[in-house]
């Protein structure tokens, strides 16, 4: 995502007087597309349902695991089970990466997704097993560097909105929503500063 964007985002999100807070408070979120489809995906299986700073270790320890630290899904199945699980790695991850690394082996060269639609991007990723929602909405926000993506089932978010409106429960996905309207088309980096609130910064 080119600086010139998030500037132009930045000054468009101001406008609401609490990110504008948030904005003023934080570090300008920084974006780096990663031509590794299968490492993007593999990360996002690892920080399912984990806070930041504990799948940031996890996936560390998974880099270490290939050669010259880029994962790669031949070197993933060859890779022993007790060493998947000695990093941190459920049984269950352990698993939906394999069913990845198949479907990166499978497709080759086929995969088109910086030039495929999101709808079309979707219908091939929610395929694999594992991959949900939110793993989908990862990617798109922080690997093909889509601009304006509402994780709506990212529990940070959620508990993000409920600080920042004062809210006595987690809002709704309808709330969310509709609060987000006039963050369009920069939802994404608005995002990235809602996630500083609850994870101290270290947002992916």
């Amino acid at each position: 995502m080119k600086q010139t964007l998030i500037n132009q985002s930045i000054v468009h999100l101001k406008k609401d007087q609490k990110l504008k807070i948030l904005i003023n408070k934080y570090p300008i979120p920084k974006f780096s597309p990663n031509e590794n489809y299968f490492d993007a995906l593999s990360k996002s299986i690892i920080y399912q349902q984990l806070s930041g700073k504990v799948a940031k270790i996890i996936y560390t320890r998974f880099l270490s695991l290939f050669k010259d630290k880029i994962p790669n899904p031949n070197q993933y199945l060859d890779i022993t089970k007790s060493d998947l699980k000695g990093i941190g790695l459920s049984k269950q991850k352990i698993d939906y990466i394999n069913h990845l690394s198949n479907f990166f082996i499978e497709k080759g060269n086929k995969i088109q997704f910086k030039t495929d639609s999101d709808q079309e991007i979707y219908r091939q990723l929610i395929a694999i097993k594992g991959i949900g929602q939110w793993t989908i909405d990862m990617f798109m926000m922080f690997t093909l560097c889509k601009t304006d993506i509402l994780p709506i089932g990212d529990l940070g978010i959620k508990k993000a909105f409920k600080d920042l409106y004062n809210l006595k429960e987690l809002p709704s996905e309808s709330f969310m929503k509709e609060i987000s309207l006039p963050w369009q088309p920069y939802r994404t980096i608005a995002c990235c500063y809602l996630w500083m609130i609850v994870d101290d910064g270290d947002v992916w």
